[in-house]
């Protein structure tokens, strides 16, 4: 697996992924990859962004070379200008990820990398849609999936993945049980392992309150649920270390003690960590049987046809996907 093929999902036509996916054709991420999209609408988005790509249709076996770029295509279902919502394109956008879910589960792309899609225009078409990782965690039939974000330092790879997501901030602490504890730390003990290749993981474990709950003096959320659980757990042989105070987790010396951090709510987790990679940071799904990354961003709308977004997100998402590829497949050479 030195060259492993990947499948690109190009995301909402109206926004910036398309013109992303066409720039991996200036970059070698020791990927093949296969850009899923409509064939025109690339065309022309590169033609009005005045780059020397040449794309190529996808046939499977066949070698990657630099300045083409492989396209599997997809017909939109309306004409699209750069910075416009079509609702009418919604269903596009899911075949996109539904293609590209069949080629990883039937083996012939190693990995799925997906560029950003814009939940507001799906479920104005009348799709109901939450957001990739739901969406793929439904495809794949996977019952529990654990949201990871990582990206470069300057000190090494920093991974934080999240015991609970798009929460308000006031139903953090009840979602914060045993079981969801016991089920979130598993995935990502098990991931780290089968896709990072990390025998054995080593996880920060962060606090829920100020100063992971002062003794109980600040909240109990530590002494009655987080670290019992921890405890339960090294007993089964993982590697644990918490639960820290929050405040002083993301420092470098910390840092250094471990291979990835379990916050435990969104803000905790994705603050520190966007602003030391943003631009360069990545989104990762774990739990599910394929591998899955992303870009850190959005459509970025304001810029689609511009020429001016910045395709750093989605090269790392991409190398991310080649690593791990290489990762869960050990003995490909």
């Amino acid at each position: 697996m030195t060259r492993p093929c990947l499948a690109i999902t190009s995301g909402e036509p109206a926004g910036i992924g398309p013109e992303l996916c066409l720039r991996l054709a200036e970059t070698d991420t020791g990927a093949h990859p296969v850009v899923l999209a409509d064939r025109d609408m690339l065309a022309a988005r590169a033609a009005a962004l005045g780059l020397a790509v040449t794309l190529r249709p996808y046939v499977p076996g066949q070698c990657w070379q630099p300045g083409v770029l492989d396209v599997l295509h997809r017909p939109l279902a309306a004409p699209c200008q750069a910075g416009r919502l079509n609702p009418a394109n919604s269903r596009y956008v899911l075949d996109l990820l539904d293609a590209a879910v069949a080629a990883c589960q039937a083996g012939t792309c190693a990995a799925l990398v997906t560029a950003p899609v814009h939940k507001g225009v799906i479920n104005a078409a009348g799709i109901p849609f939450t957001g990739h990782t739901e969406y793929l965690a439904d495809k794949t039939g996977t019952a529990k999936v654990v949201m990871l974000l990582a990206g470069e330092t300057g000190r090494g790879p920093l991974r934080v993945a999240l015991a609970t997501t798009h929460l308000a901030l006031c139903q953090v602490a009840a979602a914060i049980t045993p079981e969801l504890l016991t089920q979130v730390i598993g995935i990502l003990h098990r991931d780290l392992q089968r896709k990072y290749g990390l025998a054995a993981p080593r996880i920060l474990v962060a606090g829920l309150n100020p100063h992971a709950g002062e003794d109980g003096h600040l909240g109990r959320e530590e002494i009655e649920i987080i670290a019992p659980t921890l405890a339960a757990l090294r007993q089964q042989g993982f590697h644990l270390i918490g639960p820290l105070p929050a405040d002083t987790l993301f420092t470098p010396a910390v840092l250094a003690e471990g291979d990835a951090v379990l916050a435990m709510y969104h803000d905790q987790g994705l603050a520190p960590l966007k602003y030391a990679t943003f631009g360069k940071g990545i989104n990762v799904t774990l739990g599910l049987p394929i591998i899955r990354t992303s870009v850190d961003h959005g459509t970025a709308l304001d810029l689609a046809g511009s020429g001016r977004a910045d395709p750093g997100s989605l090269f790392a998402a991409v190398r991310e996907a080649v690593r791990m590829a290489r990762c869960a497949a050990p003995t490909c050479t």
